[in-house]
């Protein structure tokens, strides 16, 4: 059994995939006996501990917040908070989640000072040419230089990691995403008989391909009348959505439903036939395994790992295109009329057997047993793996909090912090007792 800790800017109350990613698989992790908390950044008033199913613990940190609910990439700000925090749990292994988490690579780097093992689990893709991803690659490859693994959630995304990151491809494993079978059955009763609904879940940014889908829709809607679309997400596209609905007299066919909780996603999909997905990138896409386990066709862009998660009987793949999407939606339509979709409740069996969060924490745990056989990085070994990523100033950075955990550990010795309660031991030893008793 492990203690781990998982850390990342994205989680709760904030919604998204890799918050799911992390509270699923910690969950799992729970169940399984091993010890798991959070660290993340304060969101509103949720600052200090917090308590969720099965003892989660989650600590959201008194830090504020930069830019896109990311924290400032000082890499020694927080320094004493995180060591406090890894020392009090007894942390073994630093699970950090996200590139855009600064931060999962500020913890991770903490981690590896003080002879923790890393993981780090990569959910995005990223280019080559522009200038912002060029910057991203580089931080990813210095904060991946000294990670004991990598995990991927697709293998095109691996392909990715390993070529912007410049990680040894025998230190990245691939482990998808997972969905919860039982919160997305079908309920075909729900959908409606006399038109065609379909359904679009996510987030209105210009990398989901909000602007395919606002011309998609004045395209479909002119060409079928029974066509209706459910749309559920926010953003800063949400304005082009808009205006397409205004302009084309619209506002009967199309629903915007904006920003949900997770929660109300299941009673969003069961109400549509199609899952229409036009995302421009993506690693691994969430949405369409949880609309293929309600039972809806999917319908999606033919781009970076969504090819490999579901068979080809479920989805419908095309080009990035407005005209290969309208081909693709009018083959579900027909598809829909000549009744050849796949029955609901086997699509959620199909969906169960391939994707569940046992199975991916199960793989998950073979990666931490294979890292905690490692030895203990030294500091002059992460010295010279963070020298072959060419940025020699980061050198100055990792001395600098050497240092800085030097100081902390003169001044505040680890043997004088708390070690926190585990809530679960605590609980199996009630239980134990009681049953002694009886």
């Amino acid at each position: 059994m492990y203690n781990i800790c998982m850390v990342s800017d994205f989680f709760f109350p904030n919604m998204g995939g890799v918050e799911e990613h992390i509270y699923n698989l910690s969950q799992c992790l729970l169940e399984k006996g091993h010890k798991v908390v959070v660290m993340t950044h304060s969101y509103g008033d949720r600052v200090g501990i917090r308590y969720m199913t099965r003892g989660l613990k989650v600590y959201y940190l008194p830090i504020k917040v930069f830019y896109n609910q990311c924290v400032l990439p000082t890499m020694i700000s927080n320094v004493a908070l995180i060591r406090y925090i890894l020392i009090r749990e007894q942390v073994e292994v630093i699970h950090g989640h996200s590139a855009f988490s600064a931060l999962a690579h500020e913890a991770m780097l903490i981690g590896n000072i003080l002879g923790l093992k890393t993981v780090f689990t990569d959910h995005s893709l990223f280019g080559f040419a522009d200038a912002s991803a060029l910057i991203t690659n580089k931080l990813l490859q210095i904060s991946l230089a000294a990670c004991n693994h990598c995990i991927c959630v697709s293998h095109t995304g691996k392909e990715n990691t390993v070529l912007r990151g410049k990680v040894e491809s025998d230190r990245v494993s691939v482990i998808p995403n997972a969905v919860d079978t039982y919160a997305f059955t079908p309920n075909p009763s729900q959908r409606a008989q006399c038109q065609i609904t379909v359904v679009v879940v996510s987030r209105l940014v210009y990398r989901k391909g909000v602007d395919l889908t606002a011309q998609l829709i004045a395209d479909i809607c002119h060409k079928f009348k029974q066509i209706h679309f459910l749309i559920a997400g926010d953003g800063p596209k949400r304005w082009l959505l808009e205006e397409v609905r205004e302009r084309k007299g619209l506002q009967d066919r199309v629903v915007l439903l904006g920003a949900l909780e997770h929660s109300q996603v299941r009673n969003v999909l069961v109400k549509g036939d199609i899952f229409l997905n036009t995302s421009l990138t993506e690693a691994y896409c969430m949405a369409i395994v949880e609309a293929v386990s309600c039972g809806l066709k999917v319908v999606s862009t033919k781009v970076g790992g969504i090819p490999e998660v579901l068979p080809e009987d479920l989805i419908i793949l095309t080009e990035p295109t407005v005209p290969a999407l309208m081909e693709g939606l009018e083959q579900a339509i027909e598809e829909l009329n000549r009744d050849k979709f796949v029955c609901p409740y086997e699509c959620n069996k199909r969906v169960e057997h391939c994707y569940n969060w046992f199975n991916i924490a199960s793989r998950t745990e073979i990666v931490y047993q294979s890292v905690t056989k490692e030895e203990s990085k030294t500091l002059s070994y992460i010295l010279q793996r963070h020298l072959s990523s060419g940025v020699w100033p980061y050198l100055l950075v990792v001395s600098l909090v050497f240092l800085m955990l030097k100081f902390y550990e003169f001044w505040i010795p680890s043997h004088n912090i708390d070690v926190a309660i585990n809530y679960n031991s605590k609980n199996r030893d009630n239980k134990n007792r009681e049953r002694n008793k009886e």
